[in-house]
């Protein structure tokens, strides 16, 4: 059984939920005596965006600025993601266990909140693709995952009802992701609870699920830990952070990898070898891609031989989940995959 952390439901921005899930893994055998941490949380309109995306390239900044819709960034990887009152969104930490791995640690997640949404009578839910939970073909849970030192967190979004309108105006990913799931929108991807449970409010939700999944245990925050939370949650609200890092590129491109995810690659050359890449998407990051991957390619030639032997000894599965060596180097030098 899990345990239900109770903090503010509606009332900060997103920023501070990232920052107290950070919290959370920090203190986690002292919240819960180690076992799994759980908590609800909502946000008025927002949009939130992987730790890699290309923010101008994922949103409608212009339209997003005239509704009123905030723009935030999160240290997980995976797509951006339109959350509203309508939506809530989880957040599940636990400790790393030996041998343990992103699917290993998403397919209990899922497994687990599939499983609640049976119990509340939906029938056909179930965990689907790398991080889904879906009702039928269609998803009405999206996660991503980041590690900490000692925990691993996944958080996600739960449709409850949707905005579908606004969400399509708000979100703008590259048309060949959409192809590559076999639909032409974004609205047409997703389902809600309320299409299937009609009548069914955000409260009787939130109560049913934190019943099931958590029972009676509950970890009560103090006024010094929310203060704490409030310390971290800065670094997600620097500029440098909101914006990412964008280097001028002589050679770019956008490519997907069946499997691991959308890759937008620029790579700026000076005097015919690497000065910097850049490799933004919806992927997830299991390592420090500037440390283990960009550091051992600047000042090499961007031809495949130069490349393989700057990565000898370099597992890159270990710092982009499902990417091998070949297919970075192809996705790099812009060949086939």
């Amino acid at each position: 059984m899990w345990t239900y952390v109770e903090i503010d439901t509606c009332a900060r921005p997103l920023p501070f939920y990232l920052a107290a899930e950070e919290w959370v893994a920090s203190r986690l055998e002292r919240l819960t005596c180690g076992g799994p941490a759980f908590f609800m949380w909502q946000v008025a309109p927002t949009v939130i965006v992987g730790r890699n995306q290309l923010m101008d390239s994922e949103v409608d900044m212009d339209y997003c600025r005239r509704a009123g819709i905030a723009v935030w960034r999160r240290k997980s990887g995976g797509g951006a993601v339109y959350a509203d009152l309508d939506n809530v969104m989880m957040s599940y930490v636990a400790r790393n266990a030996p041998g343990s791995d992103v699917p290993t640690t998403f397919s209990r997640y899922t497994a687990a909140v599939a499983a609640m949404l049976r119990s509340l009578g939906i029938a056909e839910a179930e965990a689907g693709g790398r991080n889904d939970v879906l009702i039928g073909t269609n998803k009405v849970s999206g996660n991503a995952f980041y590690h900490t030192s000692r925990c691993s967190v996944v958080h996600g979004t739960m449709l409850v009802a949707a905005d579908v309108a606004t969400m399509a105006r708000a979100l703008t990913p590259p048309p060949g992701k959409l192809r590559s799931k076999g639909v032409a929108s974004v609205p047409a991807r997703v389902t809600t609870l309320r299409r299937h449970l009609p009548g069914l409010t955000v409260g009787e939700f939130i109560a049913h699920a934190r019943r099931t999944l958590c029972g009676g245990r509950v970890a009560r925050l103090t006024a010094a830990d929310v203060a704490e939370i409030g310390e971290i949650m800065q670094e997600y609200l620097r500029p440098e952070f909101l914006t990412g890092r964008n280097p001028r590129a002589t050679a770019a491109r956008h490519a997907r990898v069946e499997g691991v995810g959308e890759f937008d690659i620029a790579v700026e050359m000076n005097h015919g070898v690497i000065a910097d890449v850049r490799l933004a998407g919806d992927f997830f990051v299991l390592g420090d891609i500037d440390a283990e991957i960009v550091g051992r390619l600047r000042g090499r030639p961007l031809e495949p031989e130069a490349l393989a032997l700057a990565l000898t000894g370099v597992d890159v599965s270990r710092v982009i989940h499902g990417l091998t060596t070949p297919r970075l180097i192809a996705l790099l030098t812009a060949a086939d995959i």
